[in-house]
């Protein structure tokens, strides 16, 4: 499965807060075998949210959207999204019904809180009050990361793959020095290779087999200068 993750707010792309939000469901998709092939930021504009959700949604399985949700003047994600489907927003009466459980009359509920693209399917808010939504393969979830999470794990069940499996390796050589280490290791095993640097060398082997993973770490440790 193929992800999409779209972060929105003028504020990740100020520098003023940091996008943990993007990295904790890369990290979570991960684990389930999903593929996160792209990473996005874009500002709180309709036209931007739309524009880059349509392209989107047509390359990949899905697409997950985080922030701007809510009632106030600068959460505009749900009318990008509802303009990048086509949709109107409407009052979704189940997303209203669940807030009046929670404590909430409709009367003390500022106005558009509860707003969905028509024919979305609501995802409740456990830890906060705007809710998200799902809708053709999109889903909408809170900027707040608390708020983001437990959403995300009400959903987590709809996102899979083929989970692999990753070895890390630290190689205490410059990572120009290992070059013909790692063509050899990608030779030997059906594995994929990560080389980050810093102090040391971050050697990573993935694979699908658990067991061809650890065959290939054990082969660099052999092979290289450990720290």
């Amino acid at each position: 499965m193929n992800v999409a993750v779209v972060t929105v707010g003028d504020e990740l792309l100020a520098g003023r807060t940091t996008d943990t939000n993007a990295t904790w469901l890369c990290e979570r998709l991960a684990d389930r075998g999903a593929t996160v092939e792209r990473v996005t930021t874009v500002p709180d504009r309709i036209a931007a949210i739309a524009r880059v959700v349509n392209e989107y949604r047509a390359e990949y399985d899905a697409v997950i959207v985080t922030g701007g949700l809510g009632p106030t003047h600068d959460d505009v994600t749900m009318a990008g999204i509802a303009a990048a489907l086509g949709r109107s927003l409407e009052e979704h009466e189940e997303a209203l019904a669940w807030l009046e459980e929670d404590g909430y009359s409709r009367a003390e509920l500022t106005e558009g809180t509860a707003a969905l693209p028509e024919g979305a399917r609501a995802l409740h808010n456990d830890v906060g009050v705007a809710p998200g939504a799902t809708l053709e393969g999109v889903y909408v979830l809170p900027g707040v990361p608390t708020e983001m999470r437990a959403m995300f794990e009400s959903i987590k069940s709809e996102f899979s793959g083929t989970t692999t499996h990753l070895v890390e390796v630290v190689a205490d050589e410059p990572e120009s020095a290992l070059l013909d280490r790692l063509a050899e290791v990608q030779d030997r095993f059906d594995v994929s290779v990560g080389s980050y640097p810093g102090e040391s060398v971050r050697l990573t082997v993935e694979s699908t087999d658990e067991e061809i993973a650890e065959a290939a770490a054990a082969w660099l440790r052999e092979h290289v200068e450990t720290a």
